[in-house]
């Protein structure tokens, strides 16, 4: 199995985004309001001279993949997001607590949750999820993220694994209503897990080709970015891993085109 190997800093489509530095949000203890962002008159420049220092990226690079990985949240805040985020995430149930895989109805082995802009919905796996409303939490972490790619995201998907039996089938995130032109940025909190990417010519018995699969650790408070072509070429997956006796959330960002048709 590979592993990915260090590649520096990220150097993305937007000529900015391996200088692009987070900047840092206090979260109040208790039940106290979260620090609020600056406002939107503010100079750019006089922004970025706030921000802590900029996050060291690491290249993850395959045939037709092309992903970067960093430690965005250090242990103490990851541990407070994953705390607030078990508060404050209502997860589905009944019919959008179900997958359909090639005709047939499974429950979802993790549980499942949809937030984001108000009227989108996101279509996969042969259900239709509406966007509940941003929480706190979920807003910081994504203005996060966004601070550190330079990318703008109007939809999350969070996946809550209760253990190491919870996992996820291999599968692209390729829905048409995406955009193309933006990564998906996946946040990692809890419990650190195996994440496989498979090239789509080497899965089962009848891959065309011989293509090692790339295998990686998400760390508790760490940011993917699976960049174009990544999910034309690539399926990924999160496998069971018994020995995991601790949860984890997974949160992914993604831009939806309200418009676009499938």
């Amino acid at each position: 199995m590979e592993k990915f190997v260090a590649r520096g800093k990220k150097k993305g489509s937007d000529s900015s985004d391996a200088r692009i530095q987070r900047k840092k949000i206090k979260l109040e203890s208790g039940d106290e309001q979260q620090q609020q962002e600056e406002g939107d008159d503010e100079d750019e420049h006089s922004a970025l001279a706030e921000f802590s220092h900029p996050v060291p990226w690491q290249k993850v690079e395959a045939e037709g993949l092309d992903c970067d990985y960093a430690q965005l949240f250090s242990k103490e805040e990851a541990d407070q997001l994953f705390k607030r985020l078990e508060e404050e995430v209502v997860y589905s149930t009944g019919e959008e607590a179900k997958v359909q895989v090639f005709g047939k109805v499974y429950n979802i082995p993790r549980k499942q949750a949809t937030y984001g802009d108000e009227g989108l919905t996101y279509t996969y796996s042969g259900v239709t999820r509406s966007a509940c409303s941003w929480t706190p939490t979920l807003e910081y972490i994504r203005d996060a993220v966004t601070k550190t790619t330079g990318q703008t995201f109007n939809f999350v998907l969070v996946n809550r694994y209760k253990d190491g039996q919870d996992h996820m089938g291999e599968h692209r995130d390729d829905e048409k209503e995406l955009d193309p032109l933006c990564p998906i940025a996946s946040v990692s909190l809890g419990a650190a897990r195996d994440f496989i990417f498979r090239h789509r010519d080497a899965r089962g018995k009848r891959g065309r080709r011989q293509i090692e699969p790339v295998k990686l650790e998400l760390a508790h408070g760490s940011l993917l970015l699976m960049n174009s072509p990544t999910n034309t070429f690539w399926y990924h997956s999160l496998p069971a891993r018994k020995k995991i006796i601790l949860p984890r959330i997974n949160l992914t960002f993604r831009r939806i085109l309200p418009d676009r048709k499938r």
